[in-house]
């Protein structure tokens, strides 16, 4: 296993006194490491002569050195996934005694492949068997009180095509729906064998025969089943597979068994995979600390590649761009009233000062700063939304974007006239910032996060706006509902006689991940969780960043299955603008997983699958994308965990931000269910689900949606929810001690009758719904609008429904007729006055109960 010379033996000897720099043979091996000027990183380097890269550059004369502690690592990033056969560790003096080779799909979750005791330095050859992009060596214990050092750290093996039908890393169970003939006690549920926690686990009750099984979400073809016992373990036991959870067959029979841990290959597929004990080892039931699956990559589909450039809708420019404001005009000229279009562009614009742009922003425009912090980019001049397109009315400027920039007006004041679907974040406006078109014409927006605003913020004829974790040097006015979290200098609560709710703190806030440049790479800002935040999250920036090569970079026409192969070996994703078709559901399962949209980038799913799902792992940021209902009915377009997620992400949270849905207005779509979040903890931060009212594929039966947000997880918090025009409930609310800081609707344009949308003996169903059964839930700042076109007769019930209990408290209510086309009875339950005939007057509730 380990070649070593004499001298560098009487070398090893030496190193307590001195330790000179002995340089190794060059290695024998003919053929190029997989490693080789691969990006290497580590736990510590030495000195800044001692990097990280020269342990994989071929060159026999430079090295990489740590610290002189335990532990230390040096990854090497293989830049997709390979299968590994041999590592090759050419150690300089201060070597390793007790260290391992581990591999890793995604870069934070490691499998032995070698563990070394006792090493005695010079040339290591370690013949392994694993597959992963990550490879490195994990020092325990140095020979030495020096750090670890390494000439070169060599990983050979075969990447693509090169491995025929491989075997991925990733665990397809971790975080999957799972169920058990028994469990010993409620602290030992099923669930804790696919949560990827080693201290949690199942067990049974004390008899025989028990199992434990797995819902893989589809059809996969299985591969190895790693499995890790606790004591109490199975002596017999068999692994089997079903597609439909009801008939098995089995793909392994193991007797003997010790426990421990143990792999196993298989060959099968089946959705459903589970270990069924018939003869235990022990007086005890079965128990298994975690079982891992691994799946076949389907379809010959190759190893994905991370990174890559950004796609010709991506527009890089710096201050010496030339032509720099034609481009935005160009682009201006072809999206100003491309409502439903398929052009979809980022500006994306490098550090530095911006002299004389007016930046107009028309639909699916977006543009952003690619310093770390807002003011590394400086425009001395203008990001202007206005309405001219639309003959001053602003209620239509949807879907664009503002982020991570300086802006000081040419005359003082910007202006940003926009609707929904619009995010303002991250931007330090150096003067006033106006909300109206020109003109002061209707508008009905909006939502404004981690924003520096100096001059006085001026909604005007904005209907209604929420502005989250700010600060403003004033706020002059508005006409409904203005509600603040954390925002410093905003306007006293005063929803009885004016429109404003302020808290004083956001309860629970992460800010969006977002593109950087790190000198000449590219990057994804990954900001850190907030808890009772209050203004900007800038300059202090805490979080983490993450090269663009762990992202798989998604171009329209991408399909699916690749992009599943791209989770599967650990990738995040990284949408480029355009319209993306799916075939299949996109399945996010590991945790800590980045999906980030540029310019809009639009989901379609096809022939009637759900859009995108996610497992009930922790800390996946969903941001900036629009999925776009296709015509055959999906059940669900996005879903947060699957039904029956309990597992506790209060420490860690998904995260769903500036993340639209739509349907119809683009041709027609249908969807039952347009968001379901089964996850406890999940923070929904700015999202517009919208059952088109206008367009082309428009209909009360065209473009059916019924529901809008179902919430069935416990402990979730939506900050700037905007849900609008659903044939039944907008949003309807089944977990406990869920919040809602503020929310937008209007009620279905085009019921034909009250007969339509009467249930239970109640005319209309409710903006906002909290189902029966919950003891908990609280919410401020919430209006509901009607404006039933197609039978202005409708006298609706209430806006808003919710259990009359002690732990139900909800906070300035409003409900409004547009123009007399439809009433509200009440403004929740039977609370509340009428609305006012065509007046066009809000009815309100400071408190219910």
């Amino acid at each position: 296993m380990r070649i070593r010379s004499l001298g560098v033996a009487l070398a090893a000897a030496a190193a307590l006194v001195a330790l000179p720099a002995t340089r190794p043979p060059a290695a024998a091996a003919a053929e190029t490491p997989l490693s080789q000027g691969r990006t290497a990183t580590s736990s510590s380097d030495e000195n800044a002569g001692t990097p990280a890269a020269h342990a994989v550059d071929g060159d026999p004369g430079t090295r990489w050195s740590s610290a002189a502690s335990d532990p230390q690592w040096l990854r090497v990033d293989l830049g997709a996934t390979a299968s590994v056969t041999r590592v090759v560790l050419h150690w300089e003096t201060a070597y390793g005694k007790d260290y391992k080779v581990q591999i890793s799909a995604d870069g934070s979750d490691w499998t032995d492949l070698k563990s070394v005791t006792g090493g005695d330095g010079g040339i290591d050859t370690l013949d392994v068997s694993g597959q992963g992009r990550y490879v490195r060596m994990y020092g325990i214990h140095r020979a030495t009180p020096w750090g670890y050092s390494l000439w070169e750290f060599q990983v050979f093996g075969t990447t693509g095509g090169s491995t025929p039908a491989s075997c991925g890393a990733a665990d397809a169970a971790r975080g999957r729906p799972a169920s058990a003939s028994s469990t010993e006690n409620a602290g030992t549920p099923a669930s804790a064998a696919f949560d990827g926690d080693p201290g949690t686990r199942w067990s049974s009750a004390a008899s025989d025969p028990q199992w434990v099984q797995v819902d893989l979400g589809s059809v996969q073809d299985l591969c190895r089943v790693d499995l890790t016992w606790e004591a109490a373990h199975a002596k017999e036991f068999q692994i089997q597979a079903s597609a439909d959870g009801r008939s098995w067959t089995t793909l392994r029979s193991v007797t003997g068994a010790t426990g421990g841990s143990a792999s196993y290959d298989v060959s099968g597929s089946g959705r459903y995979l589970r270990v069924y004990g018939t003869v235990r080892a022990t007086g005890y039931g079965y128990s298994l600390w975690e079982v891992a699956v691994h799946t076949g990559s389907s379809g010959g589909i190759p190893p994905v590649q991370g990174g890559g450039d950004l796609g010709p809708n991506v527009i890089v420019v710096d201050p010496s761009t030339p032509g720099l404001q034609q481009k935005f005009d160009q682009v201006f000229a072809q999206q100003e009233a491309a409502q439903f279009g398929t052009g979809r562009y980022q500006f994306l614009l490098k550090p530095g000062t911006y002299n004389g742009i007016n930046a107009q922003l028309g639909f699916y425009t977006s543009v952003s700063g690619l310093g770390l912090n807002p003011d590394d980019t400086r425009i001395n001049g203008d990001i202007t939304v206005d309405a001219g397109w639309f003959n001053g009315n602003a209620t239509q400027n949807f879907w664009r974007s503002a982020e991570n920039l300086a802006i000081k007006p040419v005359n003082g004041t910007d202006r940003w006239a926009v609707a929904q679907a619009a995010p303002f974040r991250r931007i330090h406006v150096q003067g006033g910032l106006n909300l109206a078109p020109n003109g002061y014409g209707w508008a009905s927006g909006g939502y404004i996060a981690d924003s520096k605003i100096d001059g006085t913020v001026g909604p005007y004829s904005q209907q209604q706006w929420y502005t989250r974790d700010s600060s403003v040097g004033g706020w002059t006015n508005g006409v409904w509902n203005m509600t603040f979290t954390g925002v410093q200098g905003a306007p006293a609560t005063n929803f009885d006689t004016g429109p404003y709710t302020t808290l004083d703190s956001t309860p629970v806030s992460r800010e969006k991940p977002f593109l950087h440049l790190d000198g000449s790479a590219y990057k994804v800002f990954v900001p850190a969780k907030r808890t009772n935040a209050r203004g900007v999250s800038w300059p202090a920036n805490a979080g983490a960043s993450i090269p663009l090569d762990q992202f798989y970079v998604v171009k329209p026409g991408a399909s699916a299955a690749t992009i599943n192969q791209a989770l599967a070996q650990g990738l995040n994703l990284l949408f480029t603008p355009g319209v993306h078709h799916l075939d299949r559901t996109i399945d996010v399962t590991r945790a800590d997983t980045v999906v980030l949209g540029l310019g809009l980038a639009t989901l379609v799913p096809d022939n009637g699958v759900d859009a995108l799902h996610v497992a009930d792992v922790d800390g996946v940021r969903l941001a900036g994308l629009l999925i776009d209902a296709g015509p055959v009915n999906s059940d669900t377009l996005l879903r947060i965990g699957p039904p029956g997620s309990s597992a506790d992400h209060s420490a860690n949270p998904t995260t769903v931000q500036d993340v639209f849905v739509r349907i119809g207005g683009a041709g027609p779509g249908r969807a039952t269910n347009s968001v379901v979040v089964n996850s406890d903890d999940v923070v929904i931060d700015h999202t517009w689900l919208w059952r088109a009212d206008h367009g082309s594929g428009v209909g009360w039966e065209t473009n059916r949606a019924d529901y809008g947000l179902r919430v069935n997880g416990d402990d979730v918090l939506a900050t700037g929810l905007f849900v609008e025009h659903y044939n039944k409930y907008d949003v309807y609310w089944n977990g406990e001690r869920g919040r809602t800081v503020f929310f937008q609707n209007e009620k279905a344009y085009d019921a034909p009758n009250a007969a339509a949308v009467t249930h239970d003996g109640i005319v209309g169903y409710a903006a906002y719904k909290v189902a029966d059964s919950v003891n908990t839930h609280e919410a401020w700042g919430l209006g509901s609008y009607c404006n039933y076109t197609a039978d202005p007769s409708i006298v609706q019930a209430h806006g808003f429904q919710v259990p009359v209990k002690p732990g139900i408290r909800m906070h300035d209510l409003l409900v409004i007729s547009l123009g007399g086309k439809g009433q509200y009875a009440h403004v929740v339950n039977d609370t509340g006055a009428p609305t006012s005939g065509t007046d066009t007057v809000p009815s309100k509730v400071i408190r219910f109960p």
